[in-house]
Formats: structure tokens, sequence, C-alpha cells
């Protein structure tokens, strides 16, 4: 069974940072993607960064270029997003997803297997 374990989010204020961690199993970890996206209250799921555990490429979305970095660490079959800069519209419950196969992608429709989600809440 394919489970996605998404841990880290929290509160924290203007300017802080976070860690988000997303803990994968049920598939073999190399060779697929892995995603972050988030939905703010009453808005639509945001794709905002992504990974290819096979050769470690990323995409991001230009409204976190600059400020949230994801890597990855295939021993650990996880995959991270380091938060920096945080603004209060970055507040949204943050997901982990994992798509099968070396493209990369934002549209969260590309994605079959999702995590159950971590509040950040950045306070001004």
């Amino acid at each position: 069974e394919v489970q996605l374990v998404e841990s880290g989010g929290g509160l924290v204020q203007a300017g802080g940072s976070l860690r988000l961690s997303c803990a994968a199993s049920g598939f073999t970890f190399d060779g697929n993607v892995i995603g972050w996206f988030r939905q703010a209250l009453g808005k639509e799921r945001e794709g905002i960064s992504c990974i290819s555990s096979s050769d470690g490429s990323t995409k991001n979305a230009d409204s976190v270029k600059g400020r949230f970095t994801i890597s990855s660490d295939n021993a650990k079959n996880t995959v991270y997003l380091q938060m920096n800069s945080l603004k209060p519209e970055d507040t949204a419950v943050y997901y982990c997803a994992a798509r099968f196969g070396r493209q990369l992608a934002m549209n969260p429709y590309r994605y079959a297997y999702w995590g159950q989600g971590t509040q950040v809440t950045v306070s001004s």
C-alpha cells in the first residue's frame, strides 16, 4: 500500500523558516516523482515544487522560487521542503504527492497518491 506521511508543519512568524518532510512507503521510491502542493482556505490546490528521485531534477512555482528548496534522501525514502522567508500568504495545508515515472509535473491531477497534509500558518 502506497503511503505518504507529511510532518513539520506549524505556526511561524513572517520571515521564519520551517522544514516539511514527506516519508514515503509502499512503492519503489527511486525513479518516481514527489511533489509538494498547498491549498489555502477557499482556494484551489497549487503545485509549488516537485523532484525526480532518479536524477534530482526539480521544478518550482514562481511564488516560492528563491525561498523554498525541495530535496530528496532516497536512502530514507523521504522528500523535504525547506521553506525560508515565510510570508502570511504561504499559510495553507501542505500536501506531498507521488506520481510514477520520471516526468516532473506541477498539476495535481497528474498525481495518484497523496498524504493527509500538514498545516502551515504564518503570522504577520
